[in-house]
């Protein structure tokens, strides 16, 4: 059984910029260049090194992610996903509150259950089976919720003075696709499910899942709204199709980043067809890897033509 689907009225965009191989300066150009563009959202990783790539130089995604909002005015800053494995949940209820607060509000507070082992083990940090990082996930969800005012809670949850600049706390983002351990906690906490690339294919079906898990903790579906993260292969004419997605190949043809299954590709007017299908489904914020890693080109292409072209659709289609 699908879900019954409430379109959304505008679709919203985000670029994902994994800080693998940059320099801050450029990593700090694109998130600027992306708030003149009038980008909604940048969006980064949250890995203690590059998984399978320790070689190649990155940020850390907190510190990274508090040195963009304080050098930018508009731009809203999230992670796919942070780990609960890394913080423990009250500190990270702390970290989150604070800087929603000095940021002016512009915090999105992506949370997950932890993916690569290796760099657990090389850190020295518990990397448990499914499971129990499903419990780790929990409890964060729990305890931050509560700092942030949403719920009560039976665990230990310290003083949280301030409360966040955002009334009821940044939104909670809960990537994932589980349907045994994390919809239903996405169920019980998030604002928004994100949809990872590997199961973009199936998103329709883990989102009948997903309302189901609503349904049995008494939480209205609508109020959970579906995100999904794709890699982008955007360009200005069909003779430049090729060349990119051969780009993109090399950048994201591994397993798990879904290039095959369920990425964009093409023209601004063949991706917002692709778009509207997901739409139909029930996605409201698109969130991109872009194939050249966010240089200016693609960057205008995406806020001056896809966007545009994307937003028009769905009020065509809303009429």
């Amino acid at each position: 059984m699908r879900s019954v689907v409430t379109l959304p009225s505008t679709p919203r965009f985000g670029v994902y910029l994994p800080q693998v191989g940059f320099s801050f300066e450029e990593i700090l150009a694109r998130a600027r260049r992306c708030e003149e563009l009038g980008i909604e959202s940048l969006w980064l990783m949250d890995h203690l090194y590059p998984p399978e790539l320790p070689g190649v130089a990155s940020f850390e995604g907190w510190t990274l992610a508090t040195a963009l909002l304080a050098h930018t005015e508009r731009l809203r800053v999230g992670h796919l996903v942070l780990s609960a494995t890394f913080r423990t949940p009250a500190l990270l209820g702390k970290m989150a509150t604070t800087l929603d607060v000095v940021s002016g509000g512009r915090l999105e507070l992506g949370l997950g259950s932890g993916s690569y082992a290796r760099e657990h083990e090389r850190a020295g940090i518990p990397f448990g089976d499914a499971r129990t990082r499903a419990r780790q996930l929990e409890e964060s969800l729990e305890v931050v919720s509560a700092m942030f005012g949403r719920v009560a809670s039976e665990r230990p949850v310290p003083p949280n003075l301030p409360l966040p600049a955002q009334p009821k706390g940044p939104p909670i983002h809960v990537g994932g696709a589980g349907e045994r351990l994390i919809l239903p906690l996405v169920a019980r906490f998030a604002d928004v499910w994100n949809c990872p690339t590997y199961a973009l294919a199936s998103l329709g079906e883990k989102r009948a899942v997903l309302d189901r898990a609503c349904r049995a903790v008494g939480r209205d579906p609508a109020a959970i709204a579906t995100s999904l993260e794709a890699v982008l292969v955007l360009v200005e004419r069909e003779d430049e199709v090729e060349a990119a997605r051969a780009l993109a190949e090399r950048r994201f043809g591994g397993p798990g980043w879904g290039l095959r299954e369920g990425a964009f590709v093409g023209t601004p007017e063949a991706i917002v067809l692709r778009i509207e299908h997901f739409r139909r489904l029930g996605v409201g914020l698109f969130v991109f890897f872009l194939h050249d890693r966010g240089e200016e080109r693609t960057l205008r292409l995406l806020a001056e033509r896809l966007i545009p072209a994307a937003t028009a659709a769905a009020a065509r289609e809303g009429r």
